[in-house]
């Protein structure tokens, strides 16, 4: 740990806003995005919840720290975006593959969307406040 995070621990403690602080300071974020007709959201959104979560948190995969789901209604569509949590680049790879940045799109998801991102972007988390 470099001084900078050490003096974050020593305020978060202080502050009592934090319990783990390896998964603020070592995170990837994994961001895609995808569109549905207002016919199909709910549809997708139900596969989501109920089946490809689920099935990816049946994979234990480690350093996998869990996915988001944000909807928004956009005119004629619905964007749906995905944000994965994950401790480093190879817990990405472990899910998505060695062409980590290409997106994972099962087939039944991939039929009830209009279109969506062939890549996902990766981002790392520098900063991660609780209030």
């Amino acid at each position: 740990m470099d001084s900078y995070q050490r003096n974050c621990c020593e305020y978060i403690t202080r502050n009592y806003k934090c319990i783990i602080l390896d998964q603020i300071f070592f995170m990837i974020k994994r961001i895609w995005h995808g569109w549905t007709s207002r016919q199909n959201a709910d549809a997708y959104e139900s596969l989501l919840r109920h089946e490809i979560f689920l099935n990816i948190g049946n994979r234990n995969i480690k350093g996998f720290r869990g996915i988001d789901l944000l909807r928004r209604e956009t005119g004629t569509e619905v964007e749906f975006i995905t944000i994965m949590s994950f401790d480093e680049l190879n817990a990405v790879k472990d899910f998505a593959g060695e062409n980590y940045e290409t997106a994972v799109v099962p087939a039944e998801a991939a039929i009830l969307l209009s279109r969506y991102d062939r890549t996902s972007q990766h981002y790392e988390l520098l900063h991660s406040e609780i209030s």
